[in-house]
């Protein structure tokens, strides 16, 4: 089999790397750089511990959850203020136990319940590539967090009733790919993050895991796409080429999928997006679906005039738009979803689709919020989610009125 460059280029830098006490290749040998950035990349480690414009790696981004404003950690390798005098055993315990340098209890926004499915031999990689980048000198703004959550201990509770650490164990009943897909979706990848419904404490609702979740004023959809699930009609090569381009046939990324595409998905391997695709294939739905209730005649025949003379020309007369430059409506994940969040956002906020080496030319959608009232807004979403075959439910104006106080803030 013919080598590629890559693998010729590893091959000569183990070869020539020196030895260490132990007979082996030093740590920071090409090879083990490289494997250190591609397991940042289906981290996403860049998209939370960075601010949109400023330094990769250097912290400081705001998380919101329903408990107050976690900040993230700058993690270069800067003495003071980042991981200059952190040893590997340190990152290790973090990572897989969600225990930092001074044995505080780190909160789980670090998904460490996720990474700790991570092999040691994977999270020493990642040390070693974070070593390589630029260091920067950036302070971690405090938390915000009321008492008695801005105490640590308080998670030594959180920790025993929903956090099992464990490396990723294979199912020898499904294949090689299956259980890379596993590995990659429930662990680095975190998709249950957004994916999955949390409990009161913020833990995730396993029982209801990938069945879609609500975050920072988004719903994100289920992702399950076995025979019920929400993303049934989506076949393996959709699901590759969503997550390689930012969009397929069915819809387009944007917000925060946008941004986990543009850092993470996009720079992973086709053969890495594959098994991601086998996995969520056979991730079967929570039943059949209950159908909702149609809405008031009055309204949709509003909604249908305030589609018509604004959404139409885009997304076209019977909401089948026109796949991969402006999502279809008819049959769409988003529009269907039994939260009607992000339907009602994008169209206060407008959307922007993610460029991709595939893509590279992004679209954009404006924003209504200055045109339609909630009124409005309400009529045409309840419209289009009962429309062409969808069968979401209504939409009211207090729901609509409620979204627009909150992305006030």
């Amino acid at each position: 089999m013919t080598k590629t460059p890559f693998a010729i280029a590893a091959t000569l830098v183990l070869t020539i790397a020196p030895a260490s006490s132990s007979g082996h290749a030093q740590e920071n040998s090409f090879a083990q750089v490289e494997r250190g950035r591609y397991a940042v990349a289906t981290g996403n480690c860049q998209g939370c511990h960075t601010i949109p414009g400023e330094a990769p790696f250097s912290g400081g981004r705001g998380l919101e959850t329903p408990f107050g404003t976690i900040y993230t950690p700058n993690i270069t390798f800067e003495a003071e203020t980042g991981l200059g005098e952190w040893s590997k055993d340190d990152f290790w315990q973090a990572m897989h136990n969600g225990v930092g340098r001074d044995g505080s209890h780190l909160y789980p926004a670090f998904p460490y319940p996720h990474f700790t499915k991570m092999p040691r031999a994977e999270v020493d990689a990642i040390y070693d590539y974070l070593a390589t980048i630029p260091r920067v000198r950036r302070e971690k703004p405090e938390n915000d967090l009321p008492f008695p959550l801005n105490q640590r201990m308080a998670l030594l509770g959180w920790k025993w009733m929903f956090f099992e650490p464990g490396e990723y164990q294979e199912n020898p009943d499904k294949s090689p790919e299956w259980n890379r897909g596993a590995y990659l979706v429930e662990g680095p990848g975190h998709c249950a993050g957004c994916h999955t419904p949390k409990n009161l404490a913020g833990a995730d609702k396993k029982d209801q895991n990938l069945q879609g979740g609500v975050l920072e004023n988004w719903s994100a959809p289920s992702i399950r796409a076995g025979r019920n699930g929400a993303l049934a009609d989506w076949s393996e090569d959709d699901i590759v080429e969503f997550l390689r381009a930012g969009r397929n046939r069915h819809t387009a990324a944007f917000s925060t999928m946008a941004e986990v595409i543009e850092l993470s998905t996009q720079h992973m391997t086709d053969r890495d997006l594959r098994a991601i695709a086998i996995y969520l294939k056979d991730r079967e739905g929570d039943g059949e679906r209950k159908e909702a209730d149609a809405p008031d005649e009055v309204v949709v025949t509003a909604g249908e005039a305030i589609y018509f003379d604004n959404c139409s020309a885009c997304h076209t007369s019977d909401g089948s738009g026109i796949p991969r430059f402006f999502a279809p409506l008819a049959g769409s994940g988003k529009v269907n979803n039994e939260d009607a969040t992000t339907v009602i956002r994008v169209i206060l906020e407008g959307a922007r689709s993610v460029p991709t080496k595939t893509h590279p030319s992004p679209l954009s959608m404006p924003a209504f919020d200055w045109k339609l009232t909630d009124e409005q807004i309400a009529a045409v979403v309840s419209y289009i989610r009962s429309s062409w075959g969808n069968q979401a439910g209504a939409v009211t104006a207090d729901q609509v009125a409620d979204l627009r106080e909150a992305l006030k803030d």
